[in-house]
């Protein structure tokens, strides 16, 4: 969407096609971090953005044994938005799309699932729908997320680097409160995050890799139990998870493309890197992607140049991002998340009691989830007013 939005605002006609009627699914990443709301500011939207639904999380934290740490303070951050915006997925692209509608070069199609790719001679020339429709382009981006059919289709070679947990999301009601109570916990040999949507929390209760056959043969009264020790605040209100219908598995992948594209195709986002869920920043780092994408393709698109020669600048711009991303997320998998599993009664980390000691230092894990590494900025053209 936010790659439709870009190339569209260039000049370049594009169609966006998303197979659902809606972008109404829960269990959807909510996290828009500071580098994503400091690309709407660079567009003049951020404004407008904010005026959807959102709660504004300052700093991040975790309740280890019992005792509450703070680890990332984005008050310390440059920029216009020091703040993470806990914004339902469905809000942010709703939003974008209805920007995006705005422009002559943009449309978007719902109900239209890619099923195949049109191949040429030489390169990909489309898509085929489940419909049957052809849709010709001089560039297909793939964004179809971690089970990338358009990937598997192009025979992209694919790098699997490993994930040791998978994620069981629930919902919980909750008051609403003046602050937003996100936050993760670490007790019991459990880890469980709770991100805030106001009336409910939408929580995270990591297992490990395949354990959720064994966590269901043990019953929904045993995991709402487990849940309540580990998690006292859900304690009350546990009872609305009433059967394993109101649980759903996320198996989670760390993988990465060794290569992004092939003449007329080029993947992004999930569809390039999946990610852990450690840190949220999935989404943003795929809309750092669309963004690349934009700043490379989309003038010589505008004005009819051959997009294949620049294809494999996209990955070449932001494999370091994913790599160091992808190393911290399995760093925390190791040492984090592994060592909670295992220990019952937990002790914070040193470096977490180091950021305690030393509140300056909440900055660095604020600017590395925050901002995240070799961040893009807006630099593709403006057809409307004719300048890059």
């Amino acid at each position: 969407m936010m790659a439709g939005l870009l190339f569209a605002r260039a000049g370049v006609r594009t169609v966006v096609l998303e197979k659902h009627a809606d972008f109404l699914r829960d269990f959807r990443g909510d996290t828009v971090h500071p580098s994503t709301l400091d690309l709407f500011h660079e567009l003049g939207l951020l404004d407008a953005l904010l005026t959807r639904a959102h709660d504004k999380v300052r700093s991040v934290g975790a309740v280890i044994g019992g005792h509450e740490y703070r680890i990332a303070d984005f008050s310390r951050l440059p920029g216009p938005a020091r703040f993470i915006a806990m914004m339902p997925q469905w809000h942010f692209l709703d939003f974008v799309a209805d920007t995006a509608r705005r422009l002559p070069a943009f449309t978007l199609r719902m109900e239209s699932e890619a099923t195949g790719l049109v191949e040429g001679e030489r390169r990909v020339e489309g898509v085929r729908l489940a419909s049957g429709e052809v849709i010709d382009a001089r560039l297909v981006i793939a964004a179809d997320g971690r089970g990338s059919q358009m990937r598997e289709e192009a025979a992209l070679p694919r790098q699997d680097l490993g994930a040791p947990i998978d994620v069981l999301w629930f919902r919980v009601p909750k008051p609403q409160t003046a602050d937003n109570l996100t936050q993760g916990y670490i007790d019991r040999g459990e880890m469980i995050v709770t991100i805030d949507r106001g009336d409910y929390f939408q929580c995270a209760r990591v297992i490990e890799k395949g354990a959720a056959d064994r966590i269901g043969a043990a019953g929904i009264e045993r995991f709402r139990d487990d849940v309540a020790q580990a998690v006292p605040l859900l304690a009350a209100q546990i009872g609305a998870v009433d059967s394993w219908n109101d649980v759903k598995l996320l198996t989670v992948s760390l993988d990465r493309l060794t290569r992004w594209h092939r003449p007329g195709l080029l993947a992004i986002g999930d569809a390039a890197h999946a990610m852990s869920p450690v840190g949220g920043v999935g989404i943003n780092l795929a809309i750092q992607d669309a963004v690349a994408a934009a700043n490379i393709l989309a003038a010589p698109l505008a004005t009819g140049a051959d997009p294949d020669r620049l294809l494999h600048r996209v990955r070449a711009r932001r494999m370091l991002a994913v790599r160091m991303i992808q190393a911290m997320q399995r760093a925390v998998h190791r040492n984090v998340i592994g060592a909670a599993m295992r220990n019952r009664t937990p002790r914070a980390p040193r470096i977490i009691r180091l950021l305690q000691r030393f509140p300056a230092l909440q900055a660095l894990p604020a600017r590395l989830i925050g901002l995240g590494v070799r961040r893009e900025h807006i630099r593709s053209p403006n057809a409307s007013v004719g300048a890059r």
